[in-house]
């Protein structure tokens, strides 16, 4: 069996669902160890387990926006698989957390309510530095490291209704393009993907029309991006972003990727 990512440990943040469970279970297969976290749900990440080889994925029980927790996070998954060469910063809080019919009812930012637009700034912004901050060092050590962050469509950041999810997720387009440039020369690099279109996740609200989901992308579409952004073949590519929906699986991964990258950070129109 062709294992690329065999001796490779990775820490998948929010992986208990949706996008989380599908990169989890493709860097498994490809023989990757991973630390999967949950901010509430530990029967989600113990159920990820249970589907990946034995003593593959630990489990941990954290939330992102507390910095003692992100220490502890990479702290433990040192302990436990010896390194850390993969983060992905995919923990986030979308809009249903504003207004559970967002998609036909779309909340205005001055009828948000200001805790519920830190909750979403602070998981999906400060979250993603926390983890990289505690991160980074262990990674700038052993020369070789790949930071991940997710990211979704420009339309949808412009999208009107949007907020905070979208401006966050500006907000960490910034953050991998600044954060790619200060990592630069290291072997570190940092890169966002995205699915490229409305994506079967627990951030599609209850309310979604049962008809409209067969329309949505399925989790799975990240996992070809993700395992070639985890290998060695990504060396040197950073400060980019990839969408999956892009991926072509006749092409050789190295060709596939090219067609997949543009640079984080810079709009084009349809994108």
């Amino acid at each position: 069996m062709d294992l690329p990512l065999q001796g490779k440990v990775a820490l998948v943040t929010g992986g208990g669902r949706g996008l989380g469970r599908s990169i989890v279970r493709g860097l498994t297969q490809a023989g990757a160890h991973v630390a999967v976290t949950a901010a509430r749900e530990i029967e989600e990440i113990e159920r990820v387990a249970s589907e990946a080889p034995k003593g593959a994925v630990a489990t941990f029980l954290a939330d992102v926006t507390k910095e003692e927790d992100c220490a502890r996070l990479v702290g433990e998954t040192l302990k436990r698989f010896g390194k850390l060469d993969l983060l992905i910063n995919n923990a986030g809080r979308g809009m249903k957390y504003v207004n559970e019919s967002f998609l036909t009812q779309p909340t205005r930012f001055w009828e948000t309510d200001p805790d519920t637009w830190r909750m979403v700034i602070d998981t999906n912004v400060n979250g993603p530095f926390l983890m990289a901050r505690a991160s980074a060092p262990h990674m700038l050590k052993s020369g070789w490291g790949r930071i991940i962050n997710m990211s979704m469509s420009y339309a949808t950041m412009r999208r009107k209704g949007f907020s905070p999810y979208g401006p966050s997720k500006a907000a960490l387009e910034s953050e991998t393009l600044i954060w790619a440039q200060e990592l630069d020369g290291t072997g570190v690099t940092v890169n966002a993907i995205l699915p490229g279109g409305a994506t079967l996740t627990g951030m599609i609200p209850e309310s979604f029309p049962e008809a409209e989901r067969s329309r949505l992308l399925n989790p799975d579409i990240i996992i070809p991006v993700v395992l070639w952004l985890a290998s060695e073949s990504s060396t040197g590519v950073t400060g980019k972003r990839f969408d999956a929906s892009q991926w072509r699986s006749d092409l050789p991964p190295d060709e596939a990727a090219t067609l997949c990258a543009r640079d984080a950070g810079v709009y084009e129109a349809g994108s």
